[in-house]
């Protein structure tokens, strides 16, 4: 281990390459991570959007975040209500991405809530600008196509939900 962080460690592996020299592989540890497209009955997305420091701007996305040592169904739950304030009944995985394979382990679990209903907001301190916005599935999917939304664990959920909406 190089660094150890409050969220991520950074390593640095002993190799052999396929070539059978021995090199080095940097790579940083991280909690798996979820995206939740939560629908409400009218079939609009509830959509977060918040800052984000290395982008240096405010990001539209899908509620979500680390799974902290939960069952990524547990944990989609758990941050669903933390950053919306909304309790799903229903909830079905989508599938998982892998988002950035040569630098983390960490995957992304993507899941489709429905049947919501009002729960309580419970954003952390990095959380407190956040804001909440509701937009028809088929809007969602157009800010993703005229890059509005990039995060990658959003633009694949929002893809998989529109597919299976349709």
């Amino acid at each position: 281990m190089i660094h150890q962080g409050a969220f991520i460690s950074l390593h640095r592996d002993s190799v052999l390459r396929p070539d059978g020299r021995a090199d080095t592989y940097d790579h940083v540890s991280v909690d798996d991570a979820v995206r939740v497209v939560a629908l409400d009955d009218r079939g609009h997305v509830v959509l977060v959007e918040d800052d984000f420091y290395l982008q240096g701007r405010r990001v539209l996305h899908l509620p979500g975040g680390g799974c902290g040592g939960q069952a990524p169904a547990e944990a989609a739950l758990r941050e669903l209500e933390e950053e919306t304030g909304f309790v799903a009944d229903n909830l079905r995985p989508l599938g998982a991405i892998d988002p950035l394979p040569a630098v983390t382990s960490a995957r992304t679990f993507l899941f489709i809530a429905t049947s919501l209903r009002r729960g309580v907001t419970r954003r952390d301190t990095t959380e407190l600008g956040m804001t909440q916005h509701l937009r028809p599935l088929r809007d969602a999917v157009t800010a993703v196509r005229d890059g509005e939304i990039t995060d990658a664990g959003s633009v694949t959920a929002l893809l998989l939900a529109e597919h299976a909406h349709a």
